[in-house]
């Protein structure tokens, strides 16, 4: 991976928006040119600082698909109606019963003490790096991953266990597309790309809220409501639509040609494309959203 210099500072919570704000228009007017930056000496303080900045922060800049994507605006063409009202409804018992298993595991808090979890976390490096000896749950080698430091477990605050299930499922069930997005091997890279272990634990944390999950007992918006349609039809509908967030968000990041500072402006576009697909009408399984193909291509 390789980092862009680094600026002076980094903006506190309430100066992001207006910071990403200046940071795009600073590109527009100058074209290709760098901004401003000082060298760093550590790509591993980078990627610190760069996490501090991604975790969970409030995003209200972008409204969706910004800029001219035919490439991906072809895939979202159908209509769909938006509900903001929350609404009453009864859960079968089969949806019932699967929105309580997926609520637990999401209490779930990463314990690097726990075997299960231990080997989970070998799991993931293994299929990430198979050709890779791993030399210990605390190593600089995790850093190739885009973890902050040597040691995950430090990075799954205010997400959990869940956060490591999710890449662990994409990287077995989607290995090819796990694949390209681990290594950026696909489009025109910014030279300060996101970390991609850190990014994925944010697409949990943002799939969590989107759907209202956190909400005892049942989603009260519209997207939760219908993503628990798609719960009943399959289990594993949260852990594919984590692979279906993850494959669009960097769609979205290269067709932004975003770089670090914009992260949360590529994430919050992807949660809107999300709900509106999740809004559509015709919306039945998990394959139905238009975003399903990402995986595949």
């Amino acid at each position: 991976m390789k980092f862009r210099k680094r600026r002076q500072f980094f903006p506190s919570c309430s100066s992001h928006h207006q910071v990403e704000e200046d940071e795009a228009r600073e590109r527009r007017e100058k074209g290709n040119k760098e901004p401003r930056w000082q060298r760093s000496s550590s790509s591993a303080h980078v990627i610190a600082q760069l996490a501090k900045y991604m975790f969970y922060e409030p995003v209200v800049t972008a409204t969706g698909m910004v800029g001219t994507r035919s490439w991906i605006g072809g895939l979202f063409t159908r209509s769909n109606r938006r509900q903001e009202k929350s609404v009453e409804y009864t859960l079968s018992p089969l949806q019932e019963e699967r929105l309580q298993r997926l609520q637990d595991r999401m209490v779930i808090p990463f314990d690097e003490t726990r075997p299960d979890h231990q080997e989970s976390l070998k799991a993931l490096w293994n299929v990430a790096f198979p050709n890779v000896s791993l030399t210990g749950l605390v190593t600089e080698q995790w850093k190739e991953m885009g973890w902050q430091g040597p040691n995950p477990s430090t990075d799954f605050r205010g997400c959990g266990f869940i956060a490591l299930e999710n890449l662990l499922f994409s990287a077995r069930t989607y290995p090819v597309c796990f694949r390209r997005l681990l290594l950026k091997q696909r489009g025109d890279r910014a030279k300060w790309e996101y970390p991609f272990a850190v990014a994925g634990i944010n697409i949990s944390f943002m799939l969590i809220q989107m759907l209202d999950l956190q909400n005892n007992p049942k989603p009260k918006c519209l997207p939760g409501m219908n993503f628990l349609k798609l719960l009943e039809e399959d289990e594993k509908a949260f852990d594919v639509l984590y692979c279906i967030a993850f494959a669009m968000m960097d769609a979205q990041w290269l067709a932004m040609h975003a770089s670090y500072m914009e992260f949360n402006e590529v994430l919050q576009a992807t949660r809107n494309q999300l709900e509106r697909e999740l809004s559509l009408d015709d919306i039945h399984r998990i394959q139905d959203l238009p975003a399903y193909n990402l995986l595949f291509q």
